[in-house]
């Protein structure tokens, strides 16, 4: 809240206050007959509510003055937030170009070798099963596999 704010606030409450005293005495004399009076009160009851009305005034230009600045503060924010997000896309795709040209490239040989297992001692190629075999298994109680082969049966009831 900046100074603007304060002083039309306090401003306008201080002269809102001071109304009543005019406008009481306004109710006496109106009571008694007195316009002379009445008059003179109302008089200075319009001059503290034009007062409030100038520091209201001035509070409002104080809230536009700060919504300004709180406006300017985020747009600086996001700014300084993108920015850092670009910054850090860029070195991520730098970090992904690194990895790319890092690759080392797998021939054919290579390939079967991973892939099939083969054995290439002495020249020989012997192809053993491959790394990823899906046979079905079972274990049992023990915990141990039991790699026997059970066909499902079909039984049909009629």
């Amino acid at each position: 809240m900046n100074t603007k704010i304060m002083e039309g606030l306090v401003g306008a409450n201080t002269n809102i206050n001071i109304v009543n005293t005019p406008m009481r005495i306004y109710r006496d004399a109106e009571r008694r007959g007195d316009t002379a009076t009445m008059e003179r009160s109302m008089g200075y009851a319009c001059e503290f509510a034009g007062k409030a009305d100038e520091y209201k005034s001035k509070a409002d230009d104080g809230m536009k003055e700060e919504a300004n600045e709180l406006r300017e503060k985020e747009q600086a924010r996001l700014e300084r937030l993108l920015e850092k997000r670009k910054e850090e896309r860029e070195k991520l795709g730098q970090e992904i170009e690194d990895k790319e040209t890092d690759k080392t490239e797998v021939n054919r040989e290579e390939e079967l070798t991973i892939e099939y297992n083969i054995d290439t001692d002495n020249g020989n190629f012997s192809v053993r099963k491959p790394y990823f075999v899906n046979e079905p298994v079972t274990y049992t109680k023990s915990g141990e596999v039991n790699r026997t082969v059970q066909t499902p049966g079909l039984s049909v009831f009629i």
